[in-house]
């Protein structure tokens, strides 16, 4: 069994809110101790979406996209080879399409080749396409470079971000980017796709205005919405309410059955079924088999299979991510092995662990080095950042960062490039991740550079790993009709956390599945069994007779039946 973070019990009121009328008692309490206050909050249908009003640029994107539309110029969508990336430019490619473009093509950046977003490397690429204006979707803030490169030859270029900004901005014709310093848009947590799928509202409304569309021929831009919300569930932003919204009308379209093939494709491979779909299983099921082709092939396929309309070929190509991520669960596995034995040895060497931890291996992939990260991250409760070469043949390395609440990497990094210039040759992300570069031989150098920095503004109390529970379930409470409740009131994600209960148990009996899972039968305190599951929970040795778990209300459908389990996320001896 696992050992792991201290839990703490939110705090619950003893009265039920009045706007929780109605709910589940379950229900109502971890809603309220997630700060919603009012039945608006729980009102995801797309009306309630922010206006587009406030986000800085939209007007000026969408007089340059309409120019380009009306003029028939050839527009090329520059990508990210990550899942958001991927979905913005699926939503991209066929919201200009739907809204009248004729000439629409895109190109993502090889990691290798190119390294991340607009590079002057990508833009000599992209000229044998003559295009007359560049769109960036998920990148684009940091491409100075790539951006002065593009506009001498000639290219319009407008960049959709949601990255937070340098000191200074790329010049571009326009930016549209909710995280920059003047914007008013209330809504900072927007993925890359939200940005895009902005725009594509702004650009809509634009036409509308000047008559492009007789009655009712006005483009539904709904049909974009399963792939907006795979893209935010994606890229782990925070679940406010605004993503709530966006999240939700895309999860509705799946359930209901009108995803895009691709979408489809991706969740039969996946042994997903499209009328229980969940933000988990974008997170854990679709997501890494369209990550998996970014970070070890060519983020192509993943973009050509949403963009299929085509059922069989959709198919096909979801067949080729879900091979390509098996082979990135195995490359995973042996690189994760060895990060965690190198933080074992440094614990031994060295304890207690550094306030931050910077690992590299030479036989390291750079596309898996951020999953590595999460990883020991989860275990260690320390900002990590891991490095791999950047397999171009120089001596560059690409690191890829995680971190932890109360850490926010990409300021730190900006504070280490401000202290060392030149120490990091290229850096951009969020407070949670990030990604840079820099030469092999200064590894040494930034790894006290980035302890330093991570001493500074961590305590003791950051490094306290705690988890947050909603309290114990009575063992009637543990019941279907629960699980299936909590699984359809919200989409739960980053910044939403899922339900998490916590009580202690006597352990019946129990099994192995596989190599690393378990599968035991539980007794509550009053003496009810319940299964439970908990996966990559076998360290080699039998559970004891009494455990506090840490555990989710999941549903086994296993075969047809469905039933009421346990998921554990954390067990400790009792």
């Amino acid at each position: 069994m696992t050992t792991g973070a201290r839990v703490l019990r939110r705090a619950v009121s003893a009265e039920s809110p009045a706007w929780s009328a109605g709910l589940h008692p379950v229900l109502a309490r971890v809603l309220a101790a997630r700060g919603v206050d009012s039945a608006t909050d729980l009102d995801f249908r797309l009306a309630r979406l922010l206006p587009p009003d406030g986000l800085d640029g939209l007007d000026a994107a969408a007089a340059l996209l309409d120019d380009a539309i009306r003029n028939d110029h050839r527009i090329v969508v520059v990508g990210d080879y990550d899942a958001d990336g991927a979905t913005a430019t699926a939503v991209a490619v066929r919201g200009l399409r739907l809204l009248g473009a004729r000439d629409v093509a895109y190109r993502v950046p090889n990691r290798v080749l190119h390294g991340y977003g607009l590079t002057p490397a990508l833009v000599e690429e992209l000229r044998e396409l003559s295009p007359r204006l560049v769109v960036t979707v998920d990148n684009g803030v940091a491409s100075h470079a790539g951006v002065a490169r593009a506009r001498s030859l000639g290219m319009r270029v407008l960049v959709t971000d949601h990255h937070l900004p340098g000191d200074t901005l790329p010049d571009a014709d326009v930016i549209v980017n909710p995280n920059l310093r003047d914007c008013g848009f209330p809504a900072k947590s927007l993925a890359g796709v939200g940005v895009m799928f902005y725009v594509l509202l702004a650009l809509r409304a634009w036409r509308r205005a000047r008559g492009s569309w007789a009655a009712g021929e006005e483009p539904d831009l709904a049909c974009l919405l399963d792939l907006v919300a795979l893209g935010t569930v994606a890229d782990l932003v925070p679940l406010d309410r605004n993503n709530r919204v966006l999240v939700a009308s895309g999860i509705r379209r799946v359930r209901a059955g009108r995803c895009c093939a691709g979408i489809a494709a991706i969740a039969a491979v996946a042994n997903r079924k499209l009328e229980a779909l969940t933000t988990t299983d974008f997170a854990f099921a679709l997501a890494p088999r369209i990550n998996a082709a970014g970070r070890l092939e060519d983020m192509a396929i993943g973009i050509e299979c949403l963009l299929s309309d085509d059922p069989d070929r959709a198919l096909a190509l979801a067949n080729r991510l879900h091979a390509i991520n098996a082979e990135r669960r195995e490359l995973q596995a042996a690189m994760q092995d060895e990060a965690e034995s190198a933080v074992a040895r440094w614990r031994e060497v060295d304890a207690p662990l550094p306030p931050a931890l910077v690992l590299h291996d030479s036989g390291w992939h750079a596309g898996v080095v951020g999953l590595v990260a999460s990883r020991v991250k989860d275990q260690a409760h320390r900002p990590v950042i891991a490095f791999a070469p950047a397999g171009d043949g120089s001596d560059e390395l690409r690191g890829s960062g995680r971190s932890i609440p109360g850490f926010h990497l990409r300021d730190a990094l900006a504070a280490v490039d401000a202290r060392e210039p030149g120490l990091v040759r290229r850096f951009g992300g969020h407070a949670m991740a990030a990604g840079l570069s820099l030469a092999h031989a200064d590894l040494e150098r930034f790894r006290i550079a980035f302890e330093r920095e991570a001493s500074a503004r961590l305590d003791a109390a950051a490094l306290d790993h705690c988890v947050w529970s909603d309290g114990a379930l009575a063992a009637a409470e543990a019941s279907l009709e629960l699980a299936q409740i909590l699984r359809e009131a919200a989409p739960w994600g980053q910044g939403f956390p899922e339900p998490l209960f916590d009580d202690a148990f006597s352990v019946d009996s129990w099994r192995v599945v596989g190599e690393r899972h378990l599968r035991l039968r539980l007794r509550f305190p009053c003496g009810a069994p319940i299964e439970a599951v908990q996966f990559d929970g076998w360290r080699g040795s039998p559970p004891p007779a009494r455990v506090h778990a840490l555990y989710q209300l999941g549903i086994d459908d296993w075969r047809g039946e469905r039933r009421v389990q346990l998921l554990l996320r954390q067990a400790t001896p009792a």
